[in-house]
């Protein structure tokens, strides 16, 4: 089989890279176990970049290697070390790159070097405990995970940028034309479709320089499939002019120039979008004397339609010049055109629209919850931690996902799926717990999933015997006090013995 060395269209399968973790790590050093959180933050990861290279002719590259992968953002680290950048993936394109969905959607027409899109973006680092902590979680005890990166398949499709397209039946002399015209060497031969890919020649004229490109195989019913010319019309769609190359000395009996020229034009108002196009003719292969004889016959009839004919020779050079002046004299009228248009400056003054943050509606797998940010903290949740699980309630509460289910008419028990349908977390539905989010609990422990908390009684009791201490007593004066039980308050203390009651713990409990 062989290898095709010009590729314009490839099916590209792109994955982001994944960010990395981030990390629940504590500071410790001698005389200071608990130094406070110091995890770092993982790294994002990288994202697939597509970029406009000038050496790059065709996508032969992806057609042997369809799918490429960013690099993985790096884990953080304790010390408050962030994880490292997920290298980008850059890959170099043709200049006049169609980048479009697998659906057909558009993404962007990549024109000039350099251009680039990102057509994939990195997923975001998670976050470590340390920018996790605030003033009420003073040690948080999790970490958030590195979310996955973005993974599309896309549609490249070259789209050659020359300003003049040559078209014409195959053997009509249009490589041959290029390469008398320029320094480009096609292959040559004296048989039907020699010309397999589009090939592009630079033609200088006067001080105008140029881009030239032929598009091979258009036959009778190219626009539907026939022959080469349904692979390549694409490639005439950017050209500021089309010049018909008619063969004046065909050996077909059955073929005549103007009825070629008719065949062409019928063809390219079938694939549309070239009505505007300049043209001009070319009569080739001059140098015969047959071709000089029928040339003689149409130019006056090709003259009465309004083009523009010039009888030329490829062999011999004859009206390669006249017709080289005709083609910069087009080109250079479209260039100042482009020139000459001044950009509008658009000014986007958008009125403030207040979106809902997600959306939930009943199924009959059970109350599903859509949004940008549920999903994201979803993603970015360690199931594993407890305390973790109880920062995603938190958050969820914050957002007004149970108010929303409540007034939908949620019950406690009904199932719950946040994310998209294909793979969604699954919660059971419990209202009217208290959040955790602001609470101090136990590294690891969500302290909505314990039912008793001796800690967080006793220290409720000591704040409200607080008021009633006694002169002199501080906080740890009043905690002593109820560590001993109710008969302290009979030392010393004119505090109401009922303000607080012992800890059914009993002593040896210590303050959270």
């Amino acid at each position: 089989m062989a290898v095709p060395t010009f590729v314009d269209r490839v099916r590209l399968f792109v994955s982001a890279g994944r960010g990395g973790n981030g990390v629940a790590s504590v500071h410790r050093e001698k005389f200071k176990p608990l130094g406070g959180p110091d995890g770092g933050n993982g790294g994002p990861g990288g994202s697939v970049i597509l970029r406009v290279d000038a050496d790059v002719t065709t996508l032969v590259e992806y057609h042997h290697s369809p799918r490429r992968t960013a690099e993985h953002g790096g884990h953080g680290a304790g010390a408050h070390r962030n994880g490292a950048h997920g290298g980008d993936l850059v890959l170099p394109v043709p200049d006049g790159t169609v980048v479009t969905r697998a659906d057909g959607t558009p993404i962007a027409d990549m024109v000039g070097p350099g251009a680039e899109l990102v057509v994939a973006g990195g997923g975001a680092g998670g976050l470590g405990n340390a920018a996790l902590a605030s003033t009420k979680r003073k040690a948080p005890g999790f970490a958030l995970l590195g979310e996955p990166g973005d993974e599309l398949e896309v549609v490249l499709e070259l789209k050659v940028v020359a300003d003049i397209g040559l078209v014409g039946f195959p053997s009509a002399g249009k490589s041959s034309l290029i390469a008398a015209m320029s320094r480009a060497r096609p292959k040559i031969a004296d048989y039907p479709f020699t010309t397999l890919v589009p090939n592009l020649g630079m033609v200088t004229a006067g001080d105008t320089t140029f881009t030239v490109a032929d598009v091979p195989g258009l036959i009778e019913g190219a626009s539907e499939g026939r022959g080469l010319g349904h692979d390549f019309l694409r490639h005439v769609e950017r050209c500021a002019a089309l010049v018909h190359v008619v063969d004046t000395a065909t050996f077909e009996p059955d073929r005549a120039p103007v009825e070629d020229l008719d065949i062409i034009e019928n063809e390219l108002a079938r694939y549309g979008g070239l009505e505007d196009r300049p043209r001009l003719v070319a009569l080739n292969k001059v140098d015969v004397p047959d071709g000089r004889e029928i040339a003689d016959m149409v130019l006056a009839d090709l003259t009465a339609r309004g083009l523009r004919v010039f009888p030329v020779s490829a062999a011999s050079g004859e009206g390669l010049r006249e017709l080289g002046f005709a083609m910069a004299e087009i080109v250079q009228a479209a260039r100042t055109e482009r020139e000459s248009v001044v950009a509008e400056r658009i000014v986007l003054r958008p009125q403030a629209v207040r979106e809902e943050d997600f959306s939930v509606r009943a199924t009959g797998a059970g109350w599903r919850v859509r949004g940008t940010k549920p999903e994201r903290w979803v993603r970015q949740t360690d199931f594993s931690n407890d305390e973790a699980v109880g920062f995603l309630a938190d958050r969820l509460d914050r957002l007004g996902v149970e108010r929303k289910l409540l007034a939908l008419g949620a019950v406690e028990g009904d199932a719950v799926l946040i994310g998209d349908p294909e793979d969604a977390v699954v919660f059971d539905f419990r209202p009217g717990m208290d959040a955790g989010g602001e609470i101090l609990s136990r590294r690891g422990e969500d302290v909505r999933l314990t039912e008793d908390r001796p800690a967080a009684r006793r220290r409720r009791a000591i704040d409200e015997a607080m008021p009633d201490r006694g002169e002199n007593e501080t906080r740890a004066d009043v905690a002593r006090r109820y560590d001993r039980g109710p008969t302290s308050y009979e030392i010393g203390s004119d505090a109401d013995p009922d303000a607080a009651p012992a800890d059914p713990a009993g002593p040896g409990g210590s303050e959270r």
